[in-house]
């Protein structure tokens, strides 16, 4: 049978890629996602051991994947909280493929590179997965949507499969893979017919099962070395695939002096007072860019001389069927 697809997205004048596709006739749609000069600027600002860069790269892949189906102008923020040697990893992505991401480790801690998410994340059973939809513009009363699980599956990819299956009701497969230059992934996901009206029909069932088949293939080695216009040439060549028009993903830190300024009056002008007395001036890095902020006493006075609601900085369903 000859090839089918479309000439795939030229992904030589970027190194950032994202790619959507859909199979012709079938209401199955798949992504494929290649980071490197995001996931430099990320790691740029910390000096993580190699098994967490592997974790969080995945799920930089994995937000990239999920925001581009977006249906609102809004955010993804992703978190697994842990009670092993990592204690968080976040990943924040919006619709517009701006992407930041950040990880927490307990103090002092050696961490083995070849030590997988169970044993960083969910030590002692007490992992959590969050994901946070977070509209930009939210109407009067509109508060961001959380949906916090527990740590359900050994990897990460396996973690959100369940989550979108049980909290999204949609079958989701993803290929996840990150080092320290790339962060690379693949999805796949059936959707319901007609925006759920109707059970999906057999031939969706049959292309689903078939993709997934094909996606199986896929090593984690393959997925780190290979580009992906040449990854969709090598799974899908005997496939009809709709391609898109590329998208391209981008490292953003939305942090500011005045969201700084909101999380200090968050912690209360006592507080603030004891640790300026202690210290002088307060300096707070952002964990996800290290851009320092720093507030003498002056600053911090100036914070609560008027009563102006606080901003959250981070917000503790909206999928495209």
């Amino acid at each position: 049978m000859m090839a089918n697809i479309p000439n795939p997205a030229n992904t030589e004048n970027t190194a950032d890629t994202l790619q959507k596709f859909m199979f012709e006739n079938a209401a199955v749609r798949g992504e494929l996602v290649e980071l490197s000069d995001t996931w430099q600027q990320i790691l740029v600002h910390s000096d993580y051991p190699s098994a967490v860069k592997t974790l969080l790269g995945e799920m930089l892949a994995a937000a990239a994947l999920l925001s581009a189906n977006l249906k609102f102008n809004g955010a993804i923020i992703m978190q697994i909280h842990g009670d092993g040697p990592v204690r968080l990893l976040v990943v924040e992505c919006d619709a517009d493929l701006q992407l930041r991401a950040t990880a927490k480790l307990a103090p002092d801690v050696v961490i083995d590179d070849a030590a997988g998410l169970r044993q960083l994340i969910h030590a002692h059973g007490k992992g959590r997965f969050a994901i946070t939809l977070d509209p930009h513009d939210k109407l009067p009363g509109q508060q961001a949507y959380q949906g916090i699980v527990p740590l359900d599956g050994e990897t990460v990819a396996e973690v959100i499969e369940n989550y979108m299956l049980r909290s999204e009701q949609l079958d989701t497969k993803l290929w996840l893979a990150a080092n320290g230059a790339v962060a690379r992934g693949l999805l796949l996901q059936k959707l319901p017919k007609n925006g759920g009206i109707d059970a999906p029909i057999e031939d969706d069932l049959e292309t689903w099962h078939r993709a997934v088949a094909l996606g199986t293939t896929l090593q984690r080695d393959e997925l780190l070395s290979t580009d992906i216009g040449t990854l969709m040439q090598r799974l899908f060549w005997e496939e009809t695939i709709r391609v898109f028009e590329p998208r391209q993903p981008r490292f953003n830190c939305n942090c500011s002096r005045d969201k700084v300024g909101n999380m200090l009056k968050m912690l209360g002008q006592d507080e603030i007072t004891d640790a300026l007395q202690e210290q002088g001036t307060l300096e707070i890095n952002c964990d996800f860019c290290g851009q320092r902020y720093a507030f003498d006493k002056v600053d911090c006075a100036q914070l609560f001389v008027t009563d102006v609601p606080v901003e959250h900085v981070l917000p503790d369903s909206a999928f495209k069927h």
